[in-house]
């Protein structure tokens, strides 16, 4: 396992990567290793934060159930400056919108595979990154989806 943290402008985050994938991001932390993968992704991230069209294109490899994973690939889908709700999610899955509120909180690659981008039906949901929802906020005006925000 190698670990590689770069400054953002939501604070620290360390990059983890396990068998040649990012494997988590989190905020905090101390890495100092360096690999193909880990510097593409942190390359990635620093042009994500100048504009948030960059598109990431990394390998990952995300941990957990196959419902894990199936939520992980749902909202990699979610273009940049749009979202959709638990609720949407969950129809498209076939199950409990709290049980995809649930995945979003155990989504191990956040910023990447953006959570951030779901919200619920009447609020902006949670938010398990540092910050809390004021970091989900953030995201959301950087990718111009501020206007949900109102």
């Amino acid at each position: 396992m190698r670990r590689l943290t770069v400054q953002t402008p939501t604070g620290d985050v360390t990059l983890t990567e396990e068998g040649d994938a990012i494997t988590r991001v989190e905020w905090g932390g101390r890495g100092h290793d360096h690999s193909t993968v880990l510097d593409r992704a942190a390359q990635q991230l620093a042009a994500y934060f100048e504009d948030s069209t960059n598109e990431f294109d990394l390998p990952l490899k995300v941990g957990g159930s196959t419902f894990q994973q199936a939520v992980c690939d749902a909202m990699r889908a979610i273009p940049v400056g749009h979202t959709l709700t638990y609720g949407d999610i969950a129809r498209d899955l076939s199950v409990p919108p709290q049980a995809v509120g649930q995945a979003c909180g155990g989504n191990p690659i956040p910023i990447i595979i953006p959570c951030h981008r779901v919200l619920g039906a009447t609020s902006l949901g949670g938010f398990s990154g540092a910050g809390g929802v004021e970091t989900k906020v953030a995201l959301l005006r950087h990718e111009g989806a501020a206007g949900l925000l109102i």
